[in-house]
């Protein structure tokens, strides 16, 4: 469970990083207010930029504490900036380095319990993860990665996919 989880989180968390440090490269090389780029969205209705990111944050450490029986560490969604939205990544990232394999693993079967517009829904460990952090999670990393794309930033599969 900890390697289908932390890690898999941490890596794409990375690629995230540096996809939005090409952002602010290319809003800098390009004159362009880097606002207009972190307050983008695909259409009118989806959230911006800013926001899929920090959604894509609090899935990963959601279910890294959850799967792990820790708080889940509290972020205001202030972030309108590439550089705090690289500092909400950071905080994620050391949260999910400072959970252990041990934490984690054997939490197949463990209940976790969210709550979903007002109602609590109760799920198994690997049913959560598989299911409904994962498919959050990378929708909301592939999302922030479409709008950019979407605006003119040079990327391409492999700035997504990374280095496992």
């Amino acid at each position: 469970m900890y390697q289908a989880s932390a890690p898999r989180f941490a890596h794409t968390l990375k690629s995230l990083a540096a996809i939005l440090e090409k952002a602010k490269a290319h809003a800098a090389a390009k004159k362009i207010d880097e606002q207009v780029l972190t307050s983008s969205r695909l259409f009118p209705d989806m959230f911006a930029l800013a926001r899929q990111v920090q959604i894509a944050c609090d899935t990963a450490k959601g279910a890294v504490a959850r799967l792990a029986g820790v708080e889940i560490p509290k972020h205001e969604d202030t972030e309108k900036t590439f550089d705090e939205l690289q500092a909400r990544i950071a905080k994620t990232l050391a949260f999910i380095a400072s959970v252990k394999a041990a934490q984690i693993d054997g939490t197949e079967d463990k209940e976790i319990v969210l709550k979903l517009q007002g109602k609590d829904v109760a799920s198994k460990g690997m049913p959560y993860l598989l299911g409904r952090a994962w498919p959050n999670f990378y929708f909301h990393a592939t999302t922030a990665y479409n709008i950019l794309r979407h605006n003119g930033v040079e990327l391409g599969k492999g700035d997504f996919i990374g280095n496992p």
